[in-house]
């Protein structure tokens, strides 16, 4: 047990020294700075902002907190400042970097403009050796602006399909170096180069050779002796070393290149994601910089359009993610993203795309640490700009995102195209070859979803449907599926027109709180879809989508989500999680066998009652008496599937209690029962973790269920339940929501290290429930 809970906090915190290369001096400037929004969007600096308007916030910030559903979604400019006290000793380098600021960030230290970024996903850094006081009171500015832009895109947001959210939603951090260090990645001008860079020339079950180039640079005056050393670790104990000892002149950058050679690696998988500690360290004039990197031993390949992953065949059950969270937009906490990646593997997944631009490090590292593949994207979504600006943007963006995730082992390919748009045949091109320059070598692939050029091919089932072309000869992913072919008639390319959709009872967009036929319909699209990839020679699918998410061009939810926005399933995530085999499970993220019973069971709901399930036979009771047993094995229905949903005819409803007896090797594997609920009779309060603890800044939700008498969840929708009492946390976003299939969510935010929590609910005459939390 202990294990397990040192595996779960591993995956839960996800400091920076794990999501980002951890550094001889790295300080966290996340917390006390001052904030303003220029709602009137008429200031051009923040020295115009009235005295007594800045209030205190904490990074990960959100520019404005917005409704559950955003009807009108914040655009603008904000001011950001905060006090510096930092004092360098001599000859040492200070690097300031943002892990993400949207969209538009300029960035003053002391009054000095340090410069401008454009794009809102990726990090950006400066070198303020020169610019910081000696004697410390250094103030920072930050002026960030997400209004539309045409040369990041995509469209505008009254056409668009998300919601790029503002603020500095992401870490803020000074590194600090001494003289002779290793390089920020983000500020080298070769091509692959920069920082660490781990790559796998060989990776056998008998022995890999694990290949790290570092940039070292001489910051001081004169020469200087250097020793670079890199170590390998496995749990604390050492595999490998290598040692290498140069000269460099005053001024000079250096890439330095060194083999390690480790005997038995344990290779990382979907299934094993084992994590190696690599440390560099940097030594030169009794000074020292050390950058840590966790890296997984791995090589990949393809052949004949299969996907070789140390050299097995291997076929990806994959979905597709947006980082949004209800109120704050973009700006997670590291937990909240680890929760996301372990809810995206404990529904089934081993591969995400992460549509439609770079996410955060702590979702990369969680992705790292559970075993999901992951195939990152720049931002682009139907739009192209003809001046040359926006394609050097697109390359630059594409660069910028391999430097930054380019060691880590969930990488599968880079997709550096721009989504559904029509991209001049020069910008594929050069796309393409930006991926290659950026990451040499053959262990790197271009993505994109038009056919030519790109080393693998996205393509949607929607567009695959309407298409009369054959598939190119080169490896295949079905990017997206599952939601649009069952929402409107055309290809998928002008999702702001409404002329085409399909009635609402066929579509897969079913709010958690629908209804149980509604829900029924969207997880009967996604097994008939997922069926369908198969026939199709794909080594991976990502269905549309993990959670549901607002949209700037609808004033609603995008409600195609597996996962309602406040992260609770809905009947397809189960149908997912049946279809991963019985045989693999992990205390990280569950797995095993399983059954469940797609059914409330209550009056209206239909007599063929639906099951999930990964094991070789299902029975159903009712009421204690047999409803039928059946063989989990591909039918008519569902040809491909090895594991197709079970229906059985009750006969008519009638109340009681449902019983799903899973069954392998002739002995009960798994169960599920499901009660007709009753009238609730009370509120259970319950913080939803996942068993990934929370600390002080965290985001996590806080839920009400109804229950009867028996405790059964009561799954009525549009009751409304009242939060108050908060101690250790506060609300994000509404106090007072209405319950979804029985629940209700609010998000807090936890303001204590170790306080506990307790809270109050109130829903009509139910008397208010009280919970007590200790982390």
């Amino acid at each position: 047990m202990m294990n397990i809970v040192l595996i779960l906090i591993h995956a839960a915190l996800l400091a920076l020294a794990l999501a980002a290369p951890a550094q001889a001096a790295d300080l966290n400037l996340n917390a006390s700075w001052q904030f303003y929004r220029d709602e009137a969007g008429q200031l051009a600096s923040a020295d115009q902002v009235p005295d007594g308007a800045w209030t205190e916030v904490n990074l990960p910030h959100a520019a404005r907190i917005e409704p559950r559903v955003p009807t009108a979604p914040w655009q603008g400019t904000v001011f950001y400042k905060k006090r510096l006290d930092v004092t360098l000793r001599p000859g040492e380098r200070a690097i300031l970097r943002f892990e993400g600021v949207m969209n538009v960030a300029d960035v003053w230290l002391n009054g000095r403009h340090l410069g401008q970024h454009l794009g809102g996903y990726l990090p950006f850094a400066f070198d303020v050796t020169d610019t910081l006081r000696p004697a410390g009171a250094n103030e920072l500015m930050v002026r960030a602006n997400n209004e539309d832009n045409p040369i990041t895109g995509p469209k505008p947001l009254k056409q668009l399909d998300y919601i790029q959210h503002g603020g500095i939603y992401r870490d803020v951090r000074l590194v600090i170096k001494p003289p002779v260090h290793v390089t920020d990645e983000m500020l080298s001008a070769t091509p692959g180069g920069g920082g660490v860079f781990v790559t796998y020339p060989r990776a056998g079950k008998g022995e890999a050779q694990v290949e790290v180039k570092a940039e070292v640079s001489n910051t001081s005056t004169s020469a200087q002796a250097v020793t670079v050393r890199h170590t390998l670790a496995w749990e604390g104990r050492q595999v490998a070393q290598a040692e290498q000892q140069l000269r460099l002149n005053a001024g000079e950058r250096r890439h330095v290149t060194m083999p390690l050679t480790v005997r038995a690696p344990r290779l990382w998988s979907p299934q094993t994601p084992n994590l190696y500690q690599l440390e560099t360290r940097v030594s030169a004039a009794g000074r020292e910089d050390l950058v840590a990197t966790r890296i997984g031993v791995r090589r990949l390949a393809f052949e004949g359009g299969r996907l070789l992953l140390n050299g097995e065949p291997l076929r990806l059950r994959g979905v597709n993610r947006h980082q949004e969270y209800p109120y704050v937009g973009y700006a997670l906490s590291p937990q909240a993203d680890a929760r996301d990646a372990l809810l995206i593997k404990r529904y089934g997944f081993d591969f995400v795309r992460l549509s439609h631009y770079p996410q955060s490090p702590a979702f990369m590292a969680a992705a790292d640490e559970l075993g999901l593949m992951v195939l990152p994207a720049i931002p682009g979504w139907q739009f192209h700009n003809p001046d040359p600006a926006f394609a050097r943007q697109a390359l630059r963006t594409c660069a910028d995102m391999i430097r930054r995730d380019r060691n880590h082992a969930s990488v599968v390919a880079w997709e550096c195209s721009l989504n559904e748009t029509d991209m001049p045949d020069p910008l594929v091109k050069a796309l393409h070859a930006t991926v290659h320059q950026e990451y040499p070598g053959d262990q790197a692939w271009s993505a994109g979803w038009v056919p030519q050029t790109y080393d693998l091919y996205l393509q949607a089932r929607q567009h695959r449907l309407g298409s009369k072309h054959a598939l190119p000869k080169k490896p295949l992913i079905v990017s997206e599926y599952g939601d649009w072919e069952y929402y409107a008639m055309n290809a998928g390319l002008n999702q702001d027109a409404w002329a085409d959709l399909k009635p609402v009872d066929r579509s897969s967009r079913q709010a958690l709180g629908s209804g149980e036929t509604r829900l029924l319909q969207q997880a009967r699209n996604v097994a008939e879809a997922h069926d369908d990839n198969a026939a199709t020679p794909a080594f991976a699918d990502g269905y549309w989508v993990m959670f549901d998410y607002a949209r700037g061009y609808a004033p609603d939810l995008e409600e195609s989500g597996l996962l309602s926005i406040e992260r609770l399933p809905k009947f397809a995530a189960e149908f997912f999680r049946s279809q991963r085999s019985r045989d693999e499970s992990s205390p990280r993220w569950g797995g095993g066998p399983m059954v469940f019973i797609a059914s409330y069971w209550q009056a209206g709901s239909g007599p063929r009652v639906r099951v999930f399930s990964n094991a070789e036979e299902v029975e159903l009771r009712l009421n204690g008496k047999q409803v039928g047993r059946q063989k989990s094995a591909p039918s008519g229905t569902h040809p491909r599937l090895a594991h197709p949903p079970l229906e059985f005819d009750t006969g008519g409803f009638a109340p009681g209690e449902l019983v799903a007896l899973a069954y392998a090797g002739g002995r009960v594997v798994a169960e599920h029962r499901v009660r007709t609920p009753q009238q609730p009779t009370t509120l259970a309060l319950e913080l939803d973790d996942l068993g990934v603890p929370v600390v002080e800044g965290d985001l996590v939700f806080l839920r009400a269920r109804l229950r009867d008498a028996n405790g059964t969840t009561v799954p009525v929708s549009g009751t409304e339940v009242a939060f108050s009492g908060i101690e250790g946390a506060q609300i994000v976003g509404s106090q007072a929501v209405a319950t979804e299939a029985g629940i209700a969510s609010v998000l807090v935010r936890v303001t204590g290290p170790r306080a506990g929590i307790k809270a109050r609910a109130q829903a009509g005459a139910l008397g208010a429930s009280e919970l007590v939390r200790h982390p």
